[in-house]
């Protein structure tokens, strides 16, 4: 059973929740132009640019997007977004003041990576009768694939943030130190494992769309 029939969310709520995060987010632009805060536009755009990719995946390419997966992809940019922004008059952001938000955007990030790893997995298994990938190598490749990819976003974080001291700039992505880097890893572990127990049930259809796909060239 799918998450949303546990909690009874209906595909068009689903669609009106992503499409109100994107709205806030166009609203977490502008408030960021006028702080003229670098850090907030530019997180806000990359989200905004990031919320664009489920629709156009399925317009140009009729890659199937659950409602679910695309409120999943919308809410990891729409949470860093406002956590880089904070309550207007703050001198903190939700990143500096609430001290589990930092984790909670991992999680949800890296369970965003996750998904995408495994649906690309899963359609190369399927794909070929060469590869075959039991359920638990899955589950080891998964979290083995995020936490590669949340070692290389702790370094690009850390090389901004040295980049933008050095040059007297305002950072564009915020590391605070070591024993942070070791928790983030930790909450990346944990959106991995989210998904590599119940993400199945909403990848089938774009792991089973690649696999289609890559039959294709093949025959060609």
């Amino acid at each position: 059973m799918r998450v949303r029939e546990r909690l009874r969310i209906s595909e068009r709520r689903q669609r009106q929740a992503s499409y109100v995060m994107e709205v806030a987010m166009v609203g977490i632009l502008f408030a960021g132009l006028e702080r003229g805060s670098t850090t907030v536009v530019v997180n806000a755009l990359v989200g905004l640019v990031v919320t664009q990719i489920p629709p156009i995946l399925e317009r140009d390419y009729d890659i199937p997007m659950d409602p679910a997966l695309t409120l999943w992809i919308t809410a990891a940019v729409f949470f860093h977004a406002l956590g880089v922004l904070g309550l207007p008059g703050s001198e903190q952001n939700f990143y500096g003041s609430i001290p589990w938000w930092d984790h909670f955007t991992h999680a949800l990030s890296s369970s965003v990576v996750a998904a995408a790893g495994y649906a690309t997995a899963r359609a190369l298994d399927e794909h070929s009768e060469d590869i075959y990938l039991p359920p638990k190598f899955m589950f080891v490749y998964i979290l083995l694939f995020v936490l590669a990819f949340g070692v290389l976003w702790e370094v690009i974080e850390f090389t901004l943030g040295e980049a933008a001291r050095a040059l007297g700039n305002e950072a564009l992505l915020t590391q605070y130190g070591l024993e942070d880097s070791m928790l983030d890893l930790v909450f990346d572990t944990v959106g991995a494992v989210i998904v590599a127990i119940w993400g199945t049930a909403h990848l089938t259809d774009v792991s089973g769309y690649i696999a289609d796909q890559l039959d294709a060239r093949r025959a060609d």
